[in-house]
């Protein structure tokens, strides 16, 4: 497979990881590197031997296929609509977008375009999760009937430089922790039908833990403490925890009740992880071995990779923008719910992504 030209568009923090995790991937090269703070462009393109360029220059580059847009959650549909424009595929980080309007604008401009649409998370396709999903579709756990997805924390002010954006319009744990959750169930079980919530937000206001900026508040304008449930089409019902105002807790980040076994998910934020289950009668949880790839590492990028082998070879790919409208819907659901006080009924169609097989190294990703 040739290789494929990426520009990176925000040089922020999530960025350092991308690069890093890009030079697994023979399929991909990196093009340039943009930022409309040139010199935080500047800094990372040093940082990692590239090169940084304006936004305009790396748009309206031909050696470019994809647009990997790291940008902060508001920006991310206005710059893929650019994206769009400019005649470049575009693969977002997480969330697709703030709401749901903006979302289905953003793929419905690629759809108009004849352009792909691809949004993080791409965890679920690490090799912890892939291995659960093998066990499910064996039918070793028999049906799913429930589960819990948890996120609780005392908030990201206590370790992030500048944490203001995560309390703003666009953050919040639903928007920024719920992709990896909601994204990983739905490629478990496929996709939700409904949802109910309640939420909180106990803090107008928060102050910064971590330095620059330790000492100065931040106003809150979302709710950072929400519990919901997710009907799912198959039937199974999962309870959801998403919270910045949890100071500790000891509950794992997914299980999933089969009427055979119960399934210890790995933490979706991450790409490998332990996976365990335990049927009725038995004391203690066995592990599962994880022979699936991608667990052994952060492999954040791996969904640019299979995005770019499916635009070579013609086949959908895996993290793509009807998986992420969908899970943005979901998520924008909770919100509804809790301050409506009402079931939401889940309106967007989507098909389970296939399970990962081969290897995106050696262009055997099938």
């Amino acid at each position: 497979m040739a290789r494929v030209g990426v520009g990176i568009i925000g040089c922020g923090n999530i960025s350092t990881q991308y690069l890093k995790a890009m030079s697994a991937f023979d399929g991909l090269e990196i093009i340039a590197v943009a930022d409309m703070k040139a010199d935080v462009a500047e800094r990372k393109a040093a940082e990692f031997g590239l090169v940084a360029v304006s936004v305009d220059a790396l748009l309206a580059d031909p050696r470019v296929t994809i647009i990997v847009n790291l940008t902060i959650p508001r920006a991310h549909v206005a710059v893929g609509l650019k994206a769009i424009a400019a005649g470049k595929h575009v693969y977002s980080e997480k969330p697709l977008g703030i709401n749901f309007a903006e979302g289905k604008a953003l793929l419905d401009a690629a759809t108009k375009a004849g352009l792909r649409v691809g949004s993080a998370p791409d965890t679920f396709l690490g090799g912890g999760h892939q291995q659960v999903r093998a066990l499910i579709d064996s039918g070793a756990a028999g049906r799913i009937v429930g589960g819990t997805a948890t996120f609780a924390c005392p908030g990201h002010e206590r370790w992030h430089p500048d944490p203001a954006f995560y309390y703003d319009i666009g953050g919040g744990p639903v928007l920024d922790m719920g992709p990896y959750y909601i994204t990983d169930l739905v490629q478990l079980l496929g996709p939700v039908e409904s949802v109910m919530a309640m939420s909180g937000t106990p803090r107008p206001e928060r102050p910064i833990l971590s330095e620059p900026k330790r000492g100065q508040m931040m106003p809150v304008h979302v709710a950072t403490h929400v519990s919901g449930l997710l009907r799912f089409h198959s039937g199974a019902i999962i309870q959801v925890l998403m919270s910045f105002d949890v100071p500790a807790h000891a509950h794992t980040p997914i299980e999933l009740y089969g009427e055979k076994l119960s399934v210890l998910v790995p933490d979706p934020n991450m790409f490998g992880g332990p996976v365990k289950t335990r049927a009725p009668g038995e004391t203690d949880w066995t592990e599962v071995p994880v022979t699936a790839p991608f667990a052994d590492a952060n492999y954040r990028s791996l969904g640019v990779a299979d995005m770019a082998h499916a635009i070579s070879t013609g086949r959908p790919h895996r993290a793509s923008g009807d998986l992420a409208l969908h899970v943005l819907e979901v998520m924008e659901a909770l919100d509804i719910a809790a301050r409506e006080r009402r079931e939401v009924a889940i309106t967007t169609p989507v098909t389970r992504p296939e399970p990962l097989s081969g290897s995106v190294q050696t262009g055997q990703f099938r």
